[in-house]
């Protein structure tokens, strides 16, 4: 524990001396963010490539912690890199979305490749000890599973610190549970991500000077993802279903939601629009601060439960999970999620 220790004050001491000089850069080759429409809050150009800052230290103490890599590793780091480079490129010249699919899906691919993947999910028919086989369906599902996640995080990046608080908490929550199951190399990561996040989360954070960017914030949601996959969340190679999707729920809800939003209203899923939670909370009044603070809270609540449902069968985590969402679906359809806003 102690290395642990170690690693997260050294990753937060990292990003905070790094972030600044990434700013500067930002602002030196104009990679900034230009409000153009009433979907920006800001008012003035950000510079960009916040998500930099978090990639260095990552990646530079994964690679130096006291235990030796993983093939698992190795892939999140270079599908990391992967995620990095098309997020400096989107952040410069803003890429078509099919351009931004290919280095996610490329990214994924790797790692698939170096042997991380979703082979087995817990039963959700059972209260003993059981699992379901995906077989043929082990790709196509990893897949979905990594660049839905690299792409919900994105999407909730739109207020000061939002995207980059909501991570920090998740990845707490995973390391919570890595610690508690043993799974060491999850930890190792979580604790380096966390302090990686804590240590840019003050320039972020509102009134913010520097953002994540696509940079930033698909790094973040393609980690998550990586990181729950390869084992913080699993026994051996079952993969727990409820876990994740706890612990990232809100982003991953806001995004259903927008899908179903857009559906229902006969706009393009592509589209964006002003409907997601937090607009809505700036709409209900709430300043950008309080909005995040409220989102913050209620990340952290679905992690909370996210730790609650370890200790449960299959079986009950999964009606956990479908309590959790009816709930919020119920919720959002009463104060109008579902209604289009531009």
């Amino acid at each position: 524990m102690d290395n642990v220790i170690i690693l997260i004050f050294v990753s937060v001491i990292i990003s905070l001396l790094i972030t600044p000089v990434v700013k500067k850069i930002a602002i030196k080759l104009n990679v900034v963010d230009i409000p153009r429409d009433n979907r920006k809050i800001h008012s003035k150009p950000m510079p960009l490539l916040g998500g930099v800052a978090i990639y260095l230290p990552f990646i530079l103490l994964t690679f130096i912690k006291s235990s030796p890599l993983t093939n698992a590793e190795i892939g999140i780091a270079l599908g990391a890199t992967i995620i990095m480079i098309g997020g400096i490129l989107d952040d410069k010249w803003e890429l078509k979305p099919y351009q931004k699919l290919f280095f996610q899906l490329l990214a994924a691919v790797v790692l698939i490749i170096m042997g991380s993947s979703i082979k087995m999910i817990a039963n959700p028919f059972t209260d003993h000890v059981s699992y379901l086989d995906m077989g043929y369906w082990t790709v196509p599902i990893t897949i979905v599973w990594v660049v839905g996640i690299t792409n919900a995080m994105n999407l909730i990046d739109g207020l000061d610190g939002l995207s980059s608080g909501v991570s920090l908490i998740s990845t707490i929550t995973i390391f919570i549970i890595a610690v508690t199951k043993d799974r060491n190399s999850a930890m190792y990561l979580t604790a380096i991500l966390m302090g990686s996040i804590a240590g840019f989360l003050p320039y972020n954070f509102n009134p913010a000077s520097i953002f994540l960017g696509d940079t930033g914030a698909q790094l973040l949601g393609f980690l998550l993802a990586a990181i729950s996959m390869e084992g913080a969340i699993k026994s051996a190679t079952i993969f727990s279903v409820v876990v994740p999707i706890l612990t990232m729920g809100l982003p991953i809800f806001d995004t259903v939601f927008a899908i179903i939003r857009r559906k229902v209203n006969g706009k393009p899923i592509m589209e964006a629009d002003r409907g997601h939670l937090h607009h809505r909370l700036l709409d209900l009044g709430f300043t950008q601060k309080q909005a995040v603070l409220v989102m913050y809270t209620i990340s952290a609540l679905l992690s909370a439960m996210a730790i609650f449902s370890v200790q449960l069968t299959s079986f009950a985590s999964y009606y956990l999970l479908l309590v959790v969402m009816i709930l919020i679906g119920i919720i959002c359809w009463r104060f109008g999620f579902f209604k289009h806003k531009d």
